[in-house]
């Protein structure tokens, strides 16, 4: 496994770490909130390699449209966000959560604007410049590690922003949001897939219960907020929301889920094959294999079983459609304090006043 010109890559200690955090007799939901820091960086120094092997540079979900392949639709789901942020050719953008850079990569060529992602794992920053540089785009694309809590940038600095299932890892979403407007000039837009319980999830059924967990515990989250307080944080917050509503419900005849890519699969030589009880016990048994000759770090098959333990919850969530990775919400800071209105309600999509007018 490529450790991305890294030679302190201490996968044992640090997966042994992340379980503690997450295991409820020893460590609170609040204590993972406080934490987040340490909760997510950790998550993400273990995970990125196997997203990358797995899944490719852009570290998020999309349905796929009839006749489009896997690679189609996440190049379209990030235009599609992309395009919400009426945005001019060579303007900047800001990345909150950038991961390794794909979507970053895809939108500024999209675009034409130059693009700087944040993310707090400099694991990832090393691995999303090496290939900004590869891709002959380190003039227009920048990865950048801090914390998106805390933006290292001035205030009115941003002509759009976007973050791609990034914020759920904040422990608080009223000041990510509010860190967001800081940073972008006023009248421009912020737009973001979140991930989020909707309002299909009974926090009472016990199942329900155990499905959020292993989410939060698979993906490196705190704790996971509703579709409901998602929307109302960004009010909060300070933007005009001009849109609040599910993406996984929008239309699609013919095509596949979000969670296809993640259901398992008998047929041996799809991807999906790991997924089912045979095929995930022999990707288990070959990684530790693997560990004990040394040809991958001690502890890489525990991180394994950290993420099928998200690909159960994952897929249960959309089945039971308790849970979505892209509830779309897009907000515009106002242009100055007098000209504020009221967000739009929960689900409804309206025009801005100026969109309406032309």
């Amino acid at each position: 496994m490529n450790n991305y010109e890294r030679d302190d890559y201490k996968v044992e200690g640090n997966i042994d770490e992340y379980n503690t955090l997450h295991n409820d007799t020893k460590a609170s939901v609040d204590e993972r909130n406080s934490k987040y820091v340490k909760l997510v960086n950790t998550y993400y120094e273990l995970a990125t390699t196997f997203y990358e092997w797995g899944w490719g540079t852009s570290f998020h979900f999309a349905e796929q449209w009839k006749d489009e392949d896997f690679l189609q639709s996440i190049k379209r789901h990030e235009h599609q966000l992309a395009s919400c942020l009426n945005l001019n050719w060579g303007e900047k953008v800001l990345d909150c959560g950038c991961g390794i850079g794909g979507p970053m990569r895809n939108i500024a060529r999209f675009t034409g604007c130059k693009v700087t992602g944040v993310t707090i794992s400099g694991f990832q920053v090393r691995r999303g410049n090496q290939l900004n540089r590869q891709m002959k785009l380190e003039s227009q694309c920048l990865s950048v590690e801090a914390n998106f809590m805390e933006l290292p940038f001035e205030a009115n600095s941003y002509d759009g922003v976007y973050a791609i299932e990034a914020t759920c890892h904040a422990p608080d979403r009223v000041k990510v949001y509010s860190e967001i407007l800081r940073v972008l000039k006023p009248g421009k837009y912020f737009a973001c897939y979140e991930w989020c319980l909707t309002d299909k999830y009974n926090p009472e059924d016990s199942d329900h219960r155990r499905i959020k967990k292993e989410i939060e515990e698979g993906d490196g989250l705190p704790d996971m907020a509703t579709t409901a307080e998602c929307a109302v944080a960004l009010k909060k917050a300070g933007f005009e929301v001009i849109e609040a509503r599910d993406a996984v419900n929008d239309p699609n005849p013919g095509g596949d889920v979000w969670y296809e890519p993640l259901s398992p699969s008998w047929y041996p030589l799809s991807q999906r094959f790991q997924f089912n009880p045979v095929g995930e016990a022999l990707v288990t048994v070959a990684l530790k294999g693997l560990e004990a000759i040394h040809l991958a770090p001690a502890g890489t098959s525990k991180v394994q079983r950290m993420l099928m333990n998200a690909q159960k919850g994952l897929v249960a969530g959309g089945q039971k459609k308790i849970f979505t990775p892209m509830f779309l919400m897009v907000g515009r800071k106002p242009l100055s304090p007098s000209t504020k209105v009221p967000g739009l309600s929960l689900h409804q999509k309206k025009q801005s006043d100026g969109e309406k007018n032309s």
